[in-house]
């Protein structure tokens, strides 16, 4: 499921598609283009025009067309990115490894033959046009203690799901959250806004080492606790048995013993 992790490889990789003249737009199914967006609209928007800039608040990323406008792209839980049939990440947590040209939702064409194409098995992610980005948090990678201290502020709602909460903090999903909480020593289910000064440090000095660890091993599937993540999964600290709950809408696994 790409969370903010598996969209920064794409952001890496959409720049092979910067300053390239757009010759051809398909945009084949309805669905996928969001906020009244129609084909012939995105079409009229980058035809004849370039990328100019490729950037990621969260889960969304953001191609700057040399007019002013901006393209935004969501993934949901199966969308790959592809430009010139080099896929932006190899492995999806609970997707399919193939990839299916039927799965391909949205396709950019550029006149030196290449293309830029999202793939996305379970039509759960969108394309729009100038996206609104002030409805986004702070983001994960660069968030200050301050602006997290700011985002769980006296809030009761538990602590996984005010994380998970894009308008608050933008780019952590179910895995980074689960694994970002292990570390840190944080039950999921705790009232966010409960947390001292000196766990809200601890929170964001495991945030900010996660993200860099996840980045450098591949995914946000490829943390410690991930493999522990089954039914039956025990701790792999201190090899307790893991809780599995749903917290936030989402299956969580924390450790009882180490995470309070």
């Amino acid at each position: 499921m790409p969370e903010l992790i598996e969209v920064e490889y794409y952001r890496r990789l959409a720049e092979r598609a910067l300053d390239r003249t757009i010759a051809a737009v398909d945009a084949p199914d309805a669905w996928f283009l969001k906020r009244g967006l129609v084909a012939e609209a995105v079409t009229d928007a980058l035809l004849g025009r370039t990328f100019t800039a490729a950037r990621r608040i969260g889960k969304l990323l953001l191609l700057d067309v040399d007019d002013g406008s901006v393209l935004g792209l969501r993934f949901g839980m199966t969308g790959r990115l592809v430009v010139d049939d080099v896929a932006g990440i190899d492995e999806l947590e609970y997707s399919s490894a193939r990839r299916e040209p039927a799965w391909d939702r949205f396709c950019v064409a550029f006149e030196d033959g290449g293309h830029l194409r999202v793939n996305d098995a379970r039509r759960l992610g969108g394309v729009e046009l100038d996206p609104d980005e002030s409805r986004l948090g702070h983001d994960a990678v660069s968030i200050t203690p301050s602006q997290l201290r700011a985002a769980l502020d006296r809030s009761t709602a538990p602590l996984k799901a005010r994380l998970m909460d894009q308008q608050r903090i933008a780019g952590l999903g179910n895995l980074v959250i689960d694994e970002v909480l292990w570390r840190a020593g944080l039950d999921p289910a705790r009232p966010a806004g409960s947390l001292d000064a000196r766990e809200q440090a601890r929170l964001h000095r495991h945030l900010r080492r996660t993200v860099e660890d996840l980045l450098i091993t591949g995914g946000s599937h490829t943390g410690r606790l991930q493999p522990a993540r089954v039914r039956g999964g025990t701790c792999p600290k201190d090899g307790t048995p893991l809780l599995r709950r749903t917290i936030g809408g989402r299956t969580t696994y924390s450790c009882p013993v180490h995470q309070h």
